[in-house]
């Protein structure tokens, strides 16, 4: 019998209707190979046609070549017909078919632009294995940063690690955390190791799943609350990556700054907007101008 991956976010891909890029004039890709998910975003002239996001395995070029396939399938598109790719996140200088690097730190910011529009200042971006607190301009270009890789306890592996440890499906946790009667105590620890030795801990002593859960997100809201004061918060303020799903973290952070996050939801309808997916999609509107400055 398998057993149960509760920390596993679903993979999925998805094409765009009413798009044929056999009409567009630019088909640019944006490959995000981080340490726990891969994504792609295939754009035809600046808009999303077809995506992917998947997990990382132990190679990155084997990750991008998987989720780039994936990405493409059934569109009528092969990898020769995408004239111009940019790869970034963690894996970004591994990937074969990629023309350029570009950091997630300016894919994020660029890409936190597209999809929330213009008057965003503010992106904090929680990926796998660090968070960056990240300041743009009304062209989502980078003004100003800060990084915290640490410790994957502020991060998303850091939650996957609770998830796991505490049999919760990690898409449940964010509305667990706030199952309690009243905010448990915050936890100290910010090494993911001694962490989940605490939270064992706590457990024997009584707590509730529901109670560490409540406990570690206000921890990880603390630290990148921190992160962000450090940069300077602007309105208008957004979060990416896989984080922004879990409405512990977020409600806790925007309680700790008392001001509200521009929400996501409408990947929930349109999985173009999918918070995870901004650092792809940043990418391949770079490819985008990068591929039009090439042809003069």
């Amino acid at each position: 019998m398998t057993k149960k991956e509760f920390w596993r976010w679903p993979e999925y891909r998805h094409t765009v209707e009413g798009i044929d890029p056999k009409n567009g004039k630019v088909i640019s890709g944006g490959v995000d190979i981080g340490s726990v998910s891969s994504k792609t975003v295939i754009m035809v002239d600046g808009e999303v046609f077809a995506q992917s996001v998947m997990r990382t395995g132990s190679s990155s070029p084997d990750s991008a070549e998987r989720t780039m396939n994936w990405a493409l399938e059934d569109t009528g598109l092969t990898l020769k017909d995408v004239q111009y790719v940019v790869g970034t996140g963690y894996g970004r200088v591994n990937i074969p078919f990629a023309q350029k690097a570009i950091t997630e730190i300016a894919c994020h910011g660029r890409g936190a632009n597209f999809m929330w529009g213009p008057t965003v200042r503010t992106v904090l971006d929680m990926g796998g294995q660090d968070c960056k607190a990240i300041r743009v301009d009304e062209k989502g270009k980078v003004q100003n940063f800060l990084m915290n890789d640490k410790c994957a306890a502020g991060t998303g592996r850091g939650m996957e690690v609770f998830a796991d440890l505490l049999s919760v499906p990690i898409q449940e946790v964010g509305d667990r955390s706030f199952a309690v009667k009243e905010e448990p105590q915050s936890v100290s620890s910010t090494c993911v190791v001694f962490a989940k030795s605490e939270a064992v801990g706590l457990l024997r002593s009584g707590w509730s799943k529901d109670e560490v859960l409540a406990a570690y997100c206000q921890a990880m809201a603390h630290r990148v609350v921190d992160l962000l004061n450090r940069v300077g918060v602007e309105k208008e303020f957004v979060i990416t990556g896989g984080i922004a799903k879990n409405i512990g973290i977020v409600k806790r952070v925007e309680k700790e700054l008392r001001i509200r996050a521009l929400k996501p939801d409408q990947w929930r309808d349109d999985p173009r907007f999918d918070p995870m997916l901004a650092g792809a999609a940043g990418a391949a509107l770079f490819a985008k101008v990068l591929y039009e400055r090439s042809k003069g």
